[in-house]
């Protein structure tokens, strides 16, 4: 691997000389070597420095984005050689929408370190976009994302069904009402969406759309767990997965509002960038085909 990209990535990331040589176990002026001959190599000026800061410039913005790449690139190229002639282990990093990553993953991850200790993971969780943008830039190894996927330079294998119901608080007219919800219910209501980017905002979207609903108030939040909060203050309804809603139902602090057409249906996928895989995210793949549709019929 070029130690110059290697060494620049550090001084970025942390944002200073002393520590990128700490953590390259190298001392500081052979440090500021390296960057001042990559500068020279690359015909430009990349960092910004001062007494108390490195900063990147639009120059060094463009050779660190492609940068981050290349070694991402050239892990995966190891992972590979390595497996070809030793058992399965090494790193793993694994990306997952909100959803699955806070609800599902985590007992995915401990099936895969009880069959595979040697496998070393590690978990992004973001939404939708932000998990595809890692993924296609060769920061994650796989990304787990919900809802209708574009990229074509992608790889995507559908893997499992999502139902996503109307819910409110037990306190709220609507669960206590005992009659049929009307559309001019639910527009009249507040609805608690997620942020741009995020797969159950496409859902929660798509759905009222199918339904003909068009809400006249909206609050928004960046995460499934403060949509949760908010609606069993009493802010308003959302669409949620019930997977994210499990424990609320069970202990009555949420109540799922029926409405005609629903549940909405999604799907979970798997997104790679690189048509070859390692041994680890071959099993780890494999895992997430066979114990989700488990827990799948545990929720049923």
């Amino acid at each position: 691997m070029d130690l110059q990209l290697e060494v620049f990535v550090t001084v970025v990331e942390e944002q200073n000389f002393t520590r990128a040589a700490e953590k390259l176990h190298m001392t500081q002026p052979a440090v500021s070597q390296y960057i001042r001959q990559f500068e020279n190599d690359i015909g430009t000026r990349l960092l910004e420095r001062t007494n108390k800061y490195v900063r990147l410039n639009k120059a060094g913005d463009i050779v660190y984005h492609h940068a981050k790449q290349i070694l991402g690139l050239y892990t995966n190229m190891q992972h590979l050689i390595d497996d070809l002639i030793h058992q399965t282990k090494g790193s793993l990093s694994i990306g997952a929408s909100y959803t699955f990553g806070e609800y599902v993953l985590p007992k995915l991850i401990a099936q895969l370190k009880e069959a595979y200790p040697d496998i070393e993971p590690s978990i992004m969780i973001g939404n939708t976009a932000t998990i595809a943008d890692l993924v296609n830039r060769h920061q994650l190894d796989i990304g787990i994302v919900e809802g209708r996927f574009k990229d074509q330079s992608l790889q995507e294998e559908k893997f499992a069904k999502d139902d996503m119901y109307i819910v409110a608080s037990s306190n709220h007219r609507f669960a206590k009402s005992g009659r049929t919800i009307t559309k001019q219910d639910l527009q009249d209501e507040i609805w608690v969406i997620r942020e741009p980017g995020s797969g159950t905002r496409e859902a929660t979207l798509k759905m009222l759309e199918e339904i003909g609903v068009k809400p006249k108030h909206h609050v928004y939040f960046s995460s499934t767990q403060s949509i949760k909060h908010a609606v069993e203050a009493g802010l308003g309804v959302t669409l949620l997965s019930k997977w994210a809603v499990q424990k609320e139902l069970k202990y009555g602090d949420l109540k799922i509002i029926p409405v005609q057409g629903l549940p909405f249906r999604r799907v979970f996928s798997m997104i790679t960038k690189s048509p070859f895989q390692t041994k680890a995210l071959e099993v780890f793949m494999d895992i997430v085909r066979y114990h989700t549709l488990l827990y799948m019929n545990d929720y049923s």
